[in-house]
Formats: C-alpha cells, structure tokens, sequence
C-alpha cells in the first residue's frame, strides 16, 4: 500500500536491501520538521525496541510499505466500507452512497468513546 500521508502509529516495512530480508518493522511515534520518529517493533535478529527516525519524503517511497493503519481498526472506519457495500448497486447515485455514510455517523459508537 503507497501512503502520501505519515501520520504517529502507523506501521511500516523497511524495504532498504539489507533490512528487507530480516522483515524489519518500525512505527510512527511523532512526526515533526519533515521527519518521523520511529521504533524498531519488529526485527528478528535485530535491535527490536530501538529508537530512530526517517524523512517523511523517504517514508513514502518505494524504500517503505505501510503495513498497518490503526484507523484500519476503527469501528467507524469498518461500518463505513459495510454500508457503502449495502447500497452498491446499478444504477447507485452519489446521495445514496452519502446517505449510507451518514447513517454509521450518526449511529456508530464514536472511537474515542471505545475502549
């Protein structure tokens, strides 16, 4: 998946040659003045735990995937693709598409709400 936004608590494979291998994963903790700041979560035979940090414009290329997106998780995230999926159809306009998006805003628990 190719991002153009880096956002704190995403996940990302490093692809750069010597880590593709080790299937190396580090997470958005902050991101600020072009770069973010990442930990190492994942790296078998590796420094797990580790703090560093990348440029956003590097982050978004080719040289890192995006492998997890919390709002992936997101209750209203997940009931929107659903109810757009109730409503695909022929013949579907743009209102029924927003209607059904409007109905999970107004009835799906808010995610700050969740625990």
């Amino acid at each position: 998946m190719i991002t153009s936004t880096v956002m704190k608590d995403r996940l990302y494979r490093d692809h750069a040659p010597d880590m593709k291998a080790r299937d190396r994963r580090l997470r958005v903790t902050a991101v600020r003045d072009g770069r973010a700041d990442l930990v190492v979560e994942h790296d078998p035979g590796g420094q797990a735990g580790r703090k560093t940090h990348a440029s956003l414009v590097r982050l978004r290329s080719a040289a890192f995937e995006l492998v997890q997106d919390p709002a992936d998780v997101d209750p209203q995230y997940l009931a929107l693709p659903a109810a757009v999926a109730g409503v695909h159809r022929p013949g579907a306009t743009p209102p029924d598409y927003a209607r059904a998006g409007l109905r999970v805003l107004r009835t799906v628990v808010p995610a700050r709400d969740v625990l």
